[in-house]
């Protein structure tokens, strides 16, 4: 099993999957879009998964890369690849797929619930997840549900938290990958999203969770493992 991901800024990598990966030998590369590394080949790669980033998907004119980008997930989900995204990575797949991405009526930043729907409860990655559950978000846009796909996560302040495409292409609007290290360096290279806003949490508020982060980075794992069983 060949995992790839996409990576859109230096402080934003896959977190908690990598350390997955490694402890099952599995290989992972990488495209980083800001230091300009070029996309893989499709047949060179089993798994895909996209990373967050503080661009929008509609910013084609500053990040011209993105179109490229798009082509590659759409061309990657048409060959039964497996498929996953985070934040900007799951607006990137629902934007690929021909949905809209556009501004959340909030920002959501921080420890928020999410209620699984039944589709998603239904899903072999997600069987094991309860029906609710904390996940840390952070993030002022948001997808439509693409067409032939199912949303499978809602929220409160995001009615679209996630959505499945088969059983093997998801896309996350939450974080499960993060670390309270990954969470720090974010707070640092983003003051500005830190608004006094309804759904925006403190740092310390953030930082200080650290049973979210034990929670999530548990979550990530059954949803790897399950992911990996279904591969094998």
């Amino acid at each position: 099993m060949r995992l790839h991901y996409f990576q859109h800024a230096p402080q934003e990598g896959p977190g908690t999957i990598e350390e997955w990966a490694r402890k099952r030998d599995c290989p992972i590369t990488k495209t980083s879009f800001f230091d300009g590394k070029a996309l893989p080949k499709l047949d060179e790669i089993d798994w895909l998964v996209i990373m967050g980033g503080p661009m929008s998907v509609n910013d084609e004119n500053v990040f011209p890369w993105l179109k490229d980008e798009k082509r590659f997930i759409k061309s990657a989900i048409d060959a039964g690849k497996t498929v996953l995204g985070f934040c900007l990575g799951s607006q990137l797949m629902a934007n690929a797929l021909g949905a809209k991405v556009s501004k959340n009526r909030y920002k959501e930043i921080g420890w928020y619930e999410l209620k699984l729907t039944k589709t998603g409860r239904s899903i072999k990655a997600l069987s094991r997840f309860p029906d609710r559950l904390i996940a840390y978000q952070w993030h002022g846009e948001t997808f439509d549900i693409p067409k032939n796909a199912a949303l499978a996560a809602t929220g409160d302040v995001c009615a679209n938290q996630a959505f499945v495409f088969g059983g093997r292409v998801i896309g996350m609007q939450f974080h499960l990958e993060v670390s309270r290290d990954d969470v720090a360096a974010w707070i640092k290279s983003g003051p500005d999203d830190l608004t006094n806003d309804k759904y925006v949490q403190t740092p310390e508020k953030m930082l200080g969770n650290e049973k979210g982060f034990t929670e999530i980075k548990k979550y990530m794992t059954m949803m790897l493992d399950d992911l990996a069983a279904e591969s094998d």
